[in-house]
């Protein structure tokens, strides 16, 4: 299973299905001092919470992680970021 997060993008992604499991996060791009992070939408259907320190980048790289099924996003902050493509890929 292969979730786009980030195709070309400069902000905060939609929220996409995750099937539950493991996966890694992957970020790609020019970050311009942005922090990409990995978040999952809470048990409140509205509150967007940080899956933790891991999947938090500040450079182009991967994280693995493991989370319930639900909807996740790659949360963009800060920074002057260009072309970001972010991936959730189930191992």
């Amino acid at each position: 299973m292969r979730v786009e997060l980030l195709s070309n993008a400069s902000s905060t992604g939609a929220g996409r299905t995750w099937n539950g499991g493991q996966g890694a996060f992957l970020v790609a791009g020019s970050l311009g001092g942005a922090t990409v992070k990995l978040q999952i939408l809470g048990p409140d259907g509205a509150t967007w919470l940080d899956v933790g320190a891991d999947a938090a980048l500040d450079a182009a790289g991967a994280a693995g992680f493991a989370l319930p099924p639900g909807q996740i996003r790659a949360a963009v902050s800060g920074g002057s970021p260009t072309g970001l493509y972010a991936l959730a890929v189930h191992l």
